[in-house]
């Protein structure tokens, strides 16, 4: 399984998690958001509208049709949908995500200990692949470790 850790920088969470759900979805598979109460409702919005010329199916785990949507928002680590891939937006990681093919873990410069905690606790578990993301000046990602 691949624990990808995104260092937040210069772009939005929302822009980040949008394009990320693009390239799942492109590729026939289906992510879980995991999100506070708060964010899930930004993210939701943002999904809808991030993009005026493309369309990105997604729902909300709290509403009618969880199961169907290739693209999910929810509270908690439970793929209603039956996602292989999830989003932890929140920057704490959560151990549920281990139970995926792929994790995709956002922190920001608030949450940099968690995330530095959860890389490191997650060195020495058999099968898990850790990638490192942080964005330059120009917003560009670029793979750390």
């Amino acid at each position: 399984m691949q624990v990808d850790f995104y260092h937040l920088g210069g772009s939005s969470l929302e822009s980040v998690i949008a394009r990320i759900a693009e390239r799942v979805v492109a590729e026939g598979g289906r992510l879980l958001v995991v999100a506070d109460e708060i964010a899930v409702e930004r993210l939701d919005e943002a999904l809808w509208t991030y993009a005026p010329e493309s369309f990105l199916p997604h729902g909300r785990a709290d509403r009618d049709g969880a199961g169907d949507q290739p693209v999910l928002i929810a509270t908690e680590c439970v793929a209603a949908n039956g996602a292989r891939a999830v989003a932890l937006t929140d920057g704490l990681w959560r151990d549920d995500a281990l139970g995926f093919d792929r994790a995709f873990h956002f922190f920001d410069d608030r949450t940099i200990g968690p995330a530095r905690a959860a890389w490191k606790g997650l060195a020495d578990r058999a099968g898990v692949e850790r990638r490192f993301w942080k964005q330059d000046e120009t917003g560009k990602w670029g793979k750390v470790a």
